[in-house]
């Protein structure tokens, strides 16, 4: 009984999404344009980090220490399982310590 509600829930979810694309369709996503800045190791940012976010989300943290890079590409993957190498986790950071650096090391 329950599989019968729960299809029939989300049989109406799904008509419901097809009858709002239909209405919305004037909608528009806007563009954002980073500034990005090209580097020896840009390649590991773009295979890396670019896959899963924005290049925004790497410029909006701001100027950062090297050692504050490093743990933040540390937390991408410990805690979000990025599957990034130790050497492209090196090259990272020294990209963005580079370009997005604060000039301290700590």
């Amino acid at each position: 009984m329950y599989k019968s509600i729960l299809l029939a829930m989300l049989g109406a979810v799904a008509l419901n999404a097809a009858d709002v694309r239909e209405i919305r369709e004037d909608i528009e996503i806007p563009y954002i344009s980073y500034d990005i800045k090209m580097g020896e190791h840009f390649d590991a940012v773009q295979t890396n980090c670019l896959t899963c976010h924005s290049f925004g989300y790497v410029t909006n943290q701001g100027p950062q220490s090297k050692e504050q890079w490093r743990k933040k590409v540390e937390k991408m993957v410990v805690h979000f399982k990025a599957p990034i190498t130790d050497a492209d986790s090196a090259d990272i950071t020294e990209y963005l310590f580079k370009h997005y650096g604060n000039g301290q090391e700590k």
